[in-house]
Parts: structure tokens; C-alpha cells; sequence
């Protein structure tokens, strides 16, 4: 494919106003709504044969929550691009001040394999509602989703619009070279400075949604049950492939058998007689040996088996010695569970602040000085008190990382303003012009600025 001519096709037609039109956008945003209600199958389906996925988590965690986030940004995004008038200083005065909202421009997205649908989606959504055109890379590894994206967005949209570029590395990095007006990235740490680096030659603004070890941390007041049960949901979403999954957990040393306990019941629970059919399999054999090679060495509790002919790994909960263990020195995503534990919250706090930011943390406790200590002390994407996973689910907060997590956020209104240039204006009066701001600068003049900025 023709890179260069199919950016330059689309930035024409961002620049003679194809996406100016705020109602129009309404329209076709509205059209994509209608065509994955049409084709939910279809993308179920898909989602099925790339990961192995059920309906049912496929819906719950991919194309729900696409709906639900077009639901949203129909419903506010005229207000939200409508021009915001702010006060004027009174050195400037007649005037009247305002914000305009403007498209960058050419947005590059370029999407990860572990929730191909939503992570293509999602963004797609807030830079279509922001008035951008798209260039959308789904991941390689997920073949039937991203065929299936590609032919759904092709029934609405021409290409100077929404381009859909299916392909691996090679694709990846022949985009890299040309200049967009906004970088999307989500995947790895490792790619994600790769394509910052990229964006540094054109001064390409980027976004770039990471990961890292996310912890959970539990201490001695918390309801342990509980503790345990939503652990073990949000780590075996998607067999453990979730940038924000609970990466390991950081327990209290006196609660720590009583947790794995708990554990242990639950995994029973959602798994009876071990059956594993519902959970998804690992996306290639690549990744599942990386995944077991990590607990080769490892003092396995729980768990531990692995189907190399299906890419299928039990749920397994396994106890490093520390930090420097090798499961430690990575993400592990997959659904391998590491349990860690502490003598002290202080303890605990250093542990996380002195290595990369993680993405997500999630804290149970019910003693409100601990979670006071966290959540001021504990820099993290974002996450949940006395729970996991679910802060990502809500059109109303920012999703997004910090430090080596990731830069930026979206989401609801956070993805409309990722994908907009902010403005600012003033419209002086042609009728009065004060003299003190001109030439020649006399030391009256210099006592009255004096008055006047303080």
C-alpha cells in the first residue's frame, strides 16, 4: 500500500472541512453504533477464533463497553466541542476571551492483540468525535478481529476518513515513517519507546497507553474473601493478557495463607472440576512459552500446567522468593498469579515507589489511614480501592498511565480532549487602545504595570 498517498488523501480532506461538521460526525459515529449491533456476531466470533474468548466476556469486556463509550460521547459531544468563553484580564480590557476546540488532524491509532476489538475501538471513537481522520493498525495477532474491524468501518467510511491497515511489524513500521498529526499507541513499554522516538522526528504529539507490574496490595483489616475473589476475577479476565490485571499481590504476612486459602476456594468456584473451557487461551506459542518459562523455577501453590497443543494455561498462584525472582522482572500476562508479602504498609509503599510507575493499583484495606497513604504517597495509571479491573469500565474517568505506564489518557470526555488542540483566543475592541503598553516606556508607565500585574 501506498503509505505516503493514502496520509496525504486523508489529511486533503481534513483540510478542505470533511470533518468539520460537528452533526455529520453525530452521523457516522451513530452509523458505527448501528453496524456492530448488526454484527455483533460476527465480532464475537472473531473474537473467539483469535483468543479463544465467550460470548459473554467477549461482550462484557470488548463490545459493551464500545457501545456504551459511542452512547456516551453521542450524547455530550456537541457541548463539548462548542467554543467555552473564560475571563478576560482587566489589562485587556474591552475584550472578551474564549477556547476553541480544533481536530489535530491525521490521527495514526495503532492497537494491541489482547482486546483487538475494544483497544481499536475506543480510540478510534474519541479521535472520529474529535474531528480527526483515521489511519487504524490492528495487530497482527488477532487475524479474524481485525479482518472483521476492516470490513465493518469499510461499509461506512471511505478511505480519506478511516484507512484500516491490516499486517505485522513491516506495516507497523512503514507507518512510523511518515507524519501524522497525533501518535495513539497502546501495547508494550519496549514499542511504546520506539514509537515515541518515531513521533520525535516530525514533533508528533503521542499517547501512549502501556503497562507494567500492576500490584494488589492487601493488608490485615481487609475483607479477605472478598480480597481474593476479586483478585482472581481480574486476573483470569483473558487468561491474565490485560495491561491493568493484578500483576502480582503484595500481602500481608499474617493473612497471606488465609488469602491463598481463599484463592484457592474461588478458583474452585468459578472453575468446577478444573474446567478451563471458558477461559481464553494464550495468544500464541511464543507468548505461552515466555508464560511458563517464567515459573520453570518457581515455587508453584497452585496450578502450573500448561497445554502447549491449545495454547491453554491453568489458573496458578505461585510464591517468588522476592522481587528479584524472574516472574518479578516483568509483566507477566498471562494467568500466572505471584504472592509476595510484607511486615509493613511502610514496607509495602517503598516497594512499589521504587520501581516503574505501574498502570493500575488495587488496595484492600478498610482502614482509612492506609488507603489515605496510598493514595497520596503511590504514583499509578489509576485503580481500585477493595477491587480490580472495574475502574477502566466507566465513561466518566480518564483511563491512562503515568511514568513508564504509559502518557496520556482517554476515555468519555478524556478522548475527546486527547484528540484536540485547545485554542485560546481574544477579541481585543478596535474602539479603545490603552498607551501604557507602547512605546516609549516611561517610569509612570512602569509604576501603572506595576499596579496592574502583581
Amino acid at each position: 500500500m501506498d503509505y505516503r498517498n493514502l496520509i496525504e488523501n486523508q489529511r486533503t480532506f481534513f483540510q478542505q472541512g470533511g470533518t468539520s461538521d460537528i452533526k455529520l460526525r453525530k452521523r457516522y459515529l451513530s452509523r458505527v453504533k448501528i453496524i456492530i449491533k448488526q454484527e455483533e456476531q460476527k465480532i464475537l466470533d472473531a473474537l473467539a477464533s483469535d483468543l479463544h474468548k465467550n460470548n459473554f466476556e467477549a461482550y462484557m469486556s470488548e463490545v459493551g463497553l464500545v457501545l456504551d463509550e459511542i452512547g456516551y460521547i453521542l450524547r455530550h459531544m456537541e457541548r463539548w466541542a462548542k467554543p467555552k468563553r473564560v475571563r478576560t484580564p482587566l489589562t485587556q480590557f474591552p475584550a472578551k476571551s474564549f477556547i476553541m476546540a480544533e481536530p489535530y488532524g491525521v490521527v495514526l491509532v495503532m492497537a494491541p492483540w489482547n482486546y483487538p476489538f475494544l483497544l481499536c475501538m475506543a480510540p478510534l471513537i474519541g479521535a472520529l468525535c474529535a474531528g480527526n481522520t483515521v489511519v487504524l493498525k490492528p495487530s497482527a495477532y488477532a487475524p479474524h478481529t481485525s479482518k472483521v474491524i476492516a470490513q465493518l468501518l469499510g461499509k461506512i467510511f471511505d478511505p480519506e476518513y478511516v484507512a484500516v491497515v491490516q499486517g505485522g511489524r513491516e506495516e507497523n513500521e512503514a507507518l512510523l515513517e511518515h507524519r501524522f498529526d497525533y501518535l495513539f499507541f497502546t501495547g508494550s513499554v519496549e514499542v511504546g519507546k520506539i514509537v515515541m522516538n518515531r513521533a520525535a522526528r516530525f514533533l508528533t504529539p503521542v499517547s501512549l497507553e502501556l503497562g507494567g507490574k500492576s500490584p494488589a496490595i492487601v493488608d490485615s483489616t481487609a475483607d479477605i474473601p472478598l480480597a481474593a475473589k476479586r483478585i482472581i476475577f481480574g486476573k483470569m479476565m483473558n487468561a491474565g493478557q490485560t495491561c491493568i490485571a493484578p500483576d502480582y499481590v503484595l500481602a500481608d504476612k499474617h493473612i497471606k495463607d488465609k488469602l491463598i486459602y481463599h484463592m484457592k476456594q474461588y478458583l474452585d468456584e468459578f472453575f468446577p472440576g478444573k474446567d478451563y473451557e471458558n477461559l481464553p487461551r494464550i495468544i500464541n506459542e511464543k507468548h505461552f512459552h515466555r508464560i511458563m518459562g517464567l515459573i520453570k523455577d518457581e515455587k508453584v501453590i497452585i496450578g502450573g500446567k500448561g497445554n502447549e497443543t491449545t495454547l491453554a494455561i491453568e489458573p496458578t498462584i505461585v510464591e517468588p522468593v522476592g522481587f528479584d525472582s524472574p516472574i518479578m522482572q516483568e509483566e507477566i500476562f498471562g494467568p500466572i498469579l505471584p504472592i509476595l508479602t510484607y511486615h509493613s504498609i511502610d514496607e509495602a509503599m517503598l516497594s512499589i515507589v521504587s520501581r516503574p510507575n505501574p498502570l493500575a493499583l488495587y488496595l484492600f484495606t478498610n482502614d482509612k489511614a492506609t488507603e489515605d497513604a496510598f493514595m497520596r504517597n503511590v504514583s499509578f495509571g489509576g485503580g481500585c480501592i477493595n477491587d480490580t479491573i472495574v475502574h477502566i469500565a466507566t465513561p466518566h474517568m480518564g483511563f491512562g498511565g503515568v511514568g513508564e505506564s504509559g502518557m496520556g489518557s482517554y476515555h468519555g470526555k478524556f478522548s475527546f480532549e486527547t484528540f484536540t488542540h485547545f485554542k485560546g483566543i481574544v477579541k481585543r475592541s478596535k474602539y479603545l487602545d490603552f498607551p501604557f503598553r507602547y512605546h516609549p516606556h516611561t517610569e509612570k508607565k512602569f509604576r501603572l504595570v506595576r499596579k496592574l500585574l502583581r
